[in-house]
C-alpha cells in the first residue's frame, strides 16, 4: 500500500516538472539546480490539498504517498496544517490509518513519530484524540495477543514518544503495556520523556509504581536517576533540575535493577 501510494507521489511530481534523479531532485524549469527532498516537501506538500482533481480522501492518501517517498517531517506538518486548518478536519479515519500504517512498518519511522511527538502529542487540543487513534484504542488487543509485530512495532514506537501526553490520557494504556515485556523498554522511554520533555506529564507515585515493575537490565540508562526523583516525589525535571544531577552523581544501589 505504501509503495503504491509512494509511486502515485512521484507520478504526481513527475506531472507537475519535478522528477528524481540519481543525484536528487529536478524541476522543469530549472533543470540544472538539484532540490533535496526536504525542499520538495516545502515546495510541494502545501499543493496537494490545493488539487481539485482530488477529493479530502484522496488528497490525504496522495500525502502520505508524499511522505512514504520524501521520507521528510515537513510532509506531516503540512498534514497537520491541512486538518487545523480552515478547510479542515481531514476525513479522520484515512488520517489515522496512515499513521498507524507507517508506525507499523518496518521502515523508520522517525518523521511520523517525530510528528506525534512535538505537534499532535504536545499539544492539548489534540493529544488525546492522537494518542487513541494510534495507541490506546487497540492497545489491550496488541497486549492480549502479544503482537503480530507490526502491532508491537507500532506500540513501542507511540509509548517512547508519548512524554507529552497528558498523564490521565496515558495512564491506562502505560499500565495495559506493563503486562507485555515486550514493550518494558519503550515504556521506559515514555516514562523518562515524561519526566524531561519540555511539556512532559506524569504523577510521580503512578510512575514509580509501573518504573518498579519494569523488567529492564540492571544497567539502563538513567533508570537510577528516575527512581531516585520519583521517590522524591518529583514531577517534571523543570521544576527542580538540581535534583536530577544530584541523582546522576549519587551510586546506584546493587538492588536498583527490579
Amino acid at each position: 500500500m505504501t509503495e503504491q501510494l509512494a509511486e502515485r507521489a512521484r507520478h504526481w511530481l513527475a506531472e507537475c516538472g519535478i522528477t528524481e534523479t540519481p543525484a536528487g531532485w529536478t524541476e522543469a524549469e530549472a533543470p540544472g539546480r538539484l532540490l533535496t527532498a526536504n525542499e520538495v516537501a516545502h515546495g510541494w506538500t502545501a499543493e496537494v490539498f490545493a488539487d481539485d482533481s482530488l477529493d479530502a480522501d484522496g488528497q490525504l492518501e496522495l500525502a502520505f504517498g508524499l511522505l512514504d517517498l520524501l521520507d521528510d517531517y515537513w510532509v506531516t506538518c503540512e498534514i497537520r496544517f491541512a486538518d487545523r486548518g480552515p478547510d479542515g478536519p481531514l476525513p479522520p479515519t484515512t488520517l489515522w490509518a496512515g499513521y498507524r500504517r507507517r508506525l507499523e512498518a518496518e521502515r523508520d519511522a522517525e518523521a511520523v513519530t517525530y510528528s506525534l511527538w512535538v505537534d499532535w502529542f504536545e499539544d492539548r487540543t489534540t493529544a488525546g484524540t492522537a494518542f487513541a487513534e494510534v495507541l490506546g484504542l487497540d492497545l489491550d488487543r496488541i497486549v492480549a495477543t502479544g503482537g503480530p509485530a507490526p502491532l508491537l512495532r507500532r506500540a513501542g514506537r507511540v509509548l517512547a514518544c508519548s512524554g507529552p501526553v497528558p498523564w490521565p490520557v496515558k495512564r491506562r494504556a502505560y499500565a495495559t503495556a506493563l503486562r507485555l515485556p515486550a514493550l518494558h523498554e519503550p515504556l521506559f522511554q515514555g516514562l523518562l520523556t515524561s519526566y524531561h520533555d519540555l511539556y512532559g506529564d506524569l504523577e510521580p507515585t503512578a510512575a514509580l509504581a509501573l518504573l518498579t515493575r519494569l523488567d529492564l537490565p540492571p544497567d539502563t540508562p538513567h533508570l537510577h536517576e528516575l527512581r531516585t526523583v520519583l521517590t522524591a516525589g518529583h514531577r517534571h525535571h523543570s521544576t527542580d533540575p538540581q535534583a536530577w544531577d544530584a541523582a546522576t552523581r549519587a551510586p546506584a544501589p546493587r538492588s536498583a535493577a527490579r
